[in-house]
């Protein structure tokens, strides 16, 4: 299956004058992959039961959020590193700058370069195909991308603001 992208006419916000330009939005398919249909997958991949994977995934959550409210970054090997960040509210003095000045708090991932795309990448399980929504839409109305079972086609890079760890 690739990644469907739409064309989308966007202004330079640091330039206004500059003419608006094209840019490919990368879309999400269908409603979101939750933890049950995760677990099925790797039951299917191994001997586990989906019960002992769901009961892994749940403690994993719990662990990582403990030791991230603890102060602790969180590295996964081959999969990235969790870590805490905050927005804040200046002070004019060292004295000012206290707990009350954090503003908000979010849950920062930096993947490792294992699971980060990479569009250069030539073996087949790791290479990226990119499909405009048009081709796509087009190939769904002829019986040709039966893949996806006709899911909806949502937004891209706005959905990025969902915190998996709650």
């Amino acid at each position: 299956m690739a990644i469907v992208f739409k064309k989308t006419l966007r202004r330079n916000l640091l330039d206004k004058s500059a003419a608006p330009q094209y840019h490919p939005q990368l879309l999400t398919l269908g409603q979101s992959v939750g933890i049950d249909k995760i677990a099925f997958q790797i039951k299917e991949n191994s001997s586990l039961s989906k019960g002992d994977i769901l009961s892994v995934i749940t403690n994993f959550v719990e662990c990582l959020r403990s030791n991230l409210y603890n102060g602790h970054s969180v590295n996964i090997r081959d999969f990235g590193v969790f870590s805490l960040s905050a927005r804040t509210e200046g002070t004019e003095t060292e004295k000012d700058c206290t707990a009350k000045k954090i503003r908000a708090v979010r849950i920062n991932f930096r993947p490792s370069s294992s699971v980060r795309p990479d569009l250069s990448a030539t073996r087949a399980g790791d290479a990226l195909e990119f499909v405009d929504l048009q081709t796509y839409l087009a190939a769904q109305g002829s019986g040709n991308g039966s893949e996806n079972g006709g899911g909806s086609v949502g937004g891209g890079d706005d959905d990025q603001e969902e915190n998996p760890l709650g």
